[in-house]
C-alpha cells in the first residue's frame, strides 16, 4: 500500500486540522472516480517536489502548526506527533474518508493514547491536502515520499462527498485540549460581567433564525465565556475575531464542532466538558452569525450615580485603631465569592472578609500603606481603610461593566492623592480622587494598532503601574499594542506621552532600580522596556511562548548581574533579561538566561532581595502534578535545575483541582504564601512556606477561604518588591 494514502488518513486524525482555515479553492460535488482521478493528474502536471514541500509548509504553518508544533512532535498528552510516528503507518483503508467526513474516537501512537473528534474536512481543495501531507512526508526525518492530488482526488469521488462538512460534529467525545475543567476554563476565559440587559442588539435577517429569547440567552451565554478572549463586539483580542463576515462563511456545523470541542489554539471544548449543553451550542452557533449586540457606553454620569462614599474623610481614624503590623498584611481575593481577606502576616489570622466587585483582579495599596483598592472583573472598585478596627469598606465606584486594573500615584507629593482605574468595556481609563473615589476625569483608549495602523474600536486597559521618576500613571493598552504615560500634575489639561510597544499588552513590573518598565505582550512574544525616567521605550525583545510574568521577579545573576524574569503559558520557559545598561551594558535588554520549568501554563514566577530562591507556578498546566505544586530554583546555583514542592498535598485537602497560583513574599522575605486554588463548592487553602528551609510553615483553610488566587503584600506591592 502507498505511504501517500497511509499520511492521508493519519494527518488528518490529528485535531489540529479541527479548526483548520477554509482554502481559497473550493471542492464541488465529485464526479466518478476515473474522471477525478484524470482531472487531478492534469492539473498536477508541472508542479516539482520543492515547490510542492514549499507550499505544503506554508499550509502546514497556517492549519496544522498550533496542535503538531513547528518539529513536528506534538504536544504531550493532548495531540499527537507526526515526526516518527508509528501511526503512519498503520490501518490505511479508512484515510481518505476520515479527512473528507471527520473522525471520532481513540487512536494510539507510539504507544501513548488520544481522543479527540475532528470535523469532517471536505471545503480544504484536493492539491492542499496533498501537498501538506507531501511536506509532513519529506520532513522532520520521515521517509520522504510524494503524495498526489489524484488519490485524494479519487478518495473523494469514492465517498460521494458533496462538499459538505460536520459530520463528526455531532460525534460522541471529549476532545484532547490542554484547557480543561471548569475552575481553568473560568480562570482563563473569565465571564465578563456585562449582560443581555446591558446591551443592545438585533436579530438580522442575513443570519440564521433565532428567536429572542435564544438571542438574549446566547448573549449572556457569550459574555460570561467567550467576550474575555473574543471581545465584546467579537472584534477579536487573544482570540480570533467572530464577526458575521467570518462566522457565516464558516456555517453552523463548523462553529458547533468548534464550540463543542474546542481547539488546539486555546478555545475551551466548551460542549463536551459540559459546561455547555447541546441546545446552548446550537444557539451560540447562529448568534454568532449575527451581527453582535453592543453594550452602552459608561461616562460621568453613570459613574456619580454609582459612587459611594461610604464614610467621609472627616469620619474615619486619624491613627491606626489596632496595634498589628499593617506592612505585612495581606490582600488575598477570594475570586468566587466576591470578596478579599485582610490577613495578618504576623499571626496569620484573618482579620475581616469584606464583600467586594465580582473576582478581584487586583489590590492595590496607597503610597501611604494606609488604603487598600480593589477592582472586580464588575468594574467594581473598593477603597478599603486599613486603620480601621477591624479595615472597612470606605468608599466605592463602578467605572464601567468589565475591567482589571487599579492603581494609586505614588510620586514624592502626590501619595494617595489620585488613583486610576481601567476599563475593558467601555475601554478606557478613569482618575479618580484618591481620598474618595470621586471620579474626575474618564479618557478613552480607542484608536489605531501600532503595526496595522487600524483603528480598534475595544482596546482594553490590560495593567497600571505608577511610576516613581515622575507623576505619571503608566498604562497598557492591550489591543492597540500602545503604552501611555499619563501625567497627573495637571488633570484639567491632561498631557499623554503615548509609546508605540507591540500588541496584546498585559502585565508587568519594575526592575531594581524602579526606573524600567518591563512589560509582557504576550500574544506577540515579546516584552517591551519603559524607560521612565526617559519616557521613551527602550527595547522590544523577543521571547517564547505567551509570556505571563505577573510583575516579574529581579534577581542578581551571579553571570549577568542584574536581571528580571518572566514564565510563560506557552512552555516551559523560564527567560531572564539582562537589566543594567551601566555596569552590564552588553547584556542590557538582551535575553541572557532561559532555564527550563516544570511545564507550560505559568502565571507568576517571585524572588526577594533576602532571598536565595526564585519561585515558579504552573497552575494552568494540564498535568495535575504539574498544576498542583511549584518549582524552585536556587539562584545561587540556577544549572543545577529546580527543587518541586508538592503544596497542594500539604494543603491536605479533600478533592479538586488544587491548583497552586501566585507565589507571593512577606515583608521580611522569610516566607512565600500559595494559594491552592479549588471550585467554589470545594475546599481551597493558602499554603505558607518557610523561604530558606523550603518546609511547611503554615495553612490557612476552612469554609472562609474561597477560591484564593491573587495575595497582594501590603509593603512588598506598594514598594513594588518582588
Amino acid at each position: 500500500m502507498k505511504i501517500a494514502s497511509i499520511l492521508v488518513m493519519a494527518l488528518c486524525l490529528w485535531p489540529g486540522l479541527s479548526a483548520c482555515q477554509s482554502s481559497n479553492e473550493s471542492t464541488s460535488s465529485a464526479p466518478n472516480s476515473d474522471t477525478a482521478v484524470h482531472q487531478a493528474e492534469v492539473a498536477a502536471a508541472g508542479t516539482s517536489l520543492s515547490e510542492r514541500i514549499t507550499k505544503g509548509e506554508a499550509l502546514y504553518n497556517t492549519h496544522c502548526v498550533a496542535c503538531h508544533q513547528a518539529n513536528g512532535m506534538g504536544l504531550a498528552n493532548a495531540f499527537p506527533p507526526l515526526a516518527d510516528s508509528d501511526y503512519l503507518l498503520s490501518d490505511p483503508g479508512r484515510s481518505a474518508g476520515v479527512v473528507i467526513n471527520g473522525l471520532a474516537g481513540p487512536i494510539t501512537v507510539n504507544g501513548q493514547q488520544y481522543n479527540a473528534v475532528m470535523p469532517g474536512l471536505s471545503y480544504l481543495a484536493d492539491q492542499d491536502i496533498a501537498d501538506v501531507l507531501t511536506y509532513v512526508l519529506n520532513t522532520w526525518g520521515n521517509d520522504g515520499g510524494e503524495i498526489g492530488q489524484a488519490e485524494v482526488a479519487a478518495a473523494r469521488s469514492a465517498l460521494g462527498s458533496s462538499g459538505e462538512s460536520g459530520a463528526a460534529a455531532d460525534a460522541a467525545g471529549p476532545a484532547d485540549h490542554p484547557v480543561s475543567g471548569s475552575e481553568q476554563i473560568a480562570y482563563q476565559g473569565a465571564p465578563s460581567t456585562i449582560t443581555s440587559a446591558d446591551t443592545s442588539g438585533f436579530i438580522d435577517s442575513e443570519g440564521p433564525p433565532m428567536t429572542q429569547a435564544e438571542f438574549d440567552q446566547a448573549t449572556e451565554v457569550y459574555f460570561q465565556r467567550c467576550a474575555g478572549c473574543h471581545g465584546v463586539l467579537r472584534k477579536g483580542a487573544t482570540g480570533k475575531p467572530l464577526t458575521p463576515d467570518i462566522t457565516r462563511e464558516k456555517g453552523g456545523d463548523y462553529l458547533k464542532a468548534l464550540i463543542t470541542y474546542g481547539s488546539p489554539a486555546g478555545m475551551p471544548n466548551w460542549g463536551s466538558s459540559g459546561e455547555l449543553s447541546a441546545d446552548q451550542v446550537d444557539i451560540i452557533a447562529r448568534f454568532l452569525q449575527h451581527e453582535p449586540p453592543e453594550p452602552p457606553e459608561w461616562g460621568m454620569a453613570e459613574m456619580r450615580d454609582n459612587w459611594k462614599l461610604l464614610v467621609p474623610v472627616d469620619q474615619r481614624p486619624t491613627e491606626p485603631q489596632h496595634q498589628r503590623n499593617i506592612d505585612n498584611f495581606f490582600s488575598v481575593t477570594l475570586r468566587d465569592s466576591g470578596e478579599v481577606a485582610i490577613i495578618d502576616g504576623d499571626t496569620k489570622e484573618i482579620v475581616n472578609i469584606l464583600k467586594t466587585g465580582y473576582a478581584v483582579h487586583i489590590s492595590r495599596p496607597s503610597a501611604s500603606g494606609r488604603y487598600v483598592y480593589t477592582i472586580g472583573r464588575d468594574a467594581k472598585v473598593d477603597m478599603i481603610d486599613l486603620w480601621m478596627d477591624p479595615p472597612q469598606r470606605v468608599a466605592e465606584i463602578k467605572v464601567g461593566l468589565e475591567a482589571r486594573s487599579v492603581e494609586t500615584s505614588k510620586y514624592k507629593g502626590y501619595e494617595d492623592r489620585y488613583a486610576v482605574a481601567g476599563s475593558y468595556w467601555p475601554p478606557q481609563y478613569t482618575i479618580m480622587d484618591g481620598d474618595t473615589l470621586e471620579p474626575l476625569k474618564i479618557v478613552s483608549t480607542r484608536g489605531m494598532t501600532v503595526d496595522t495602523q487600524e483603528y480598534h474600536p475595544e482596546p482594553r486597559v490590560a495593567a497600571i503601574v505608577a511610576s516613581h521618576q515622575h507623576p505619571e500613571f503608566i498604562i497598557n493598552v492591550k489591543e492597540t499594542g500602545k503604552i501611555l504615560l499619563v501625567n497627573y500634575e495637571d488633570i484639567d489639561n491632561l498631557s499623554v506621552t503615548t509609546i508605540n510597544a507591540a500588541r496584546f499588552l498585559h502585565d508587568g513590573g519594575w526592575d531594581r532600580s524602579l526606573r524600567y518598565f518591563l512589560t509582557a505582550a504576550n500574544q506577540s512574544d515579546k516584552i517591551a522596556v519603559v524607560d521612565s525616567k526617559e519616557r521613551k521605550l527602550a527595547a522590544l525583545v523577543d521571547v517564547d511562548k505567551i509570556p505571563h510574568p505577573g510583575r516579574g521577579a529581579n534577581i542578581m545573576d551571579t553571570e549577568f548581574g542584574p536581571v528580571w524574569i518572566t514564565s510563560a503559558l506557552g512552555n516551559e520557559k523560564v527567560t531572564f533579561l539582562g537589566t543594567d545598561p551601566e555596569g552590564h551594558p552588553d547584556q542590557a535588554w538582551q535575553v541572557v538566561r532561559v532555564l527550563k520549568g516544570q511545564g507550560g501554563g505559568s502565571l507568576f514566577v517571585k524572588s526577594h532581595p533576602k532571598s536565595s530562591n526564585l519561585w515558579v507556578d504552573s497552575p494552568l498546566n494540564p498535568t495535575e502534578a504539574i498544576a498542583q505544586s511549584v518549582a524552585v530554583f536556587d539562584i545561587n546555583n540556577l544549572d543545577a535545575g529546580f527543587e518541586v514542592l508538592p503544596i497542594a498535598e500539604w494543603a491536605d485537602l479533600g478533592e479538586g483541582p488544587k491548583r497552586v497560583v501566585q507565589p507571593e513574599y512577606n515583608k521580611d522575605g522569610t516566607e512565600v504564601w500559595f494559594s491552592v486554588w479549588s471550585g467554589k463548592e470545594q475546599q481551597s487553602a493558602i499554603v505558607i512556606v518557610d523561604d530558606k528551609t523550603r518546609t511547611l510553615k503554615h495553612v490557612i483553610k476552612g469554609e472562609r477561604i474561597i477560591t484564593p488566587t491573587g495575595k497582594f503584600n501590603v509593603y512588598n506591592t506598594v514598594n513594588d518588591v518582588y
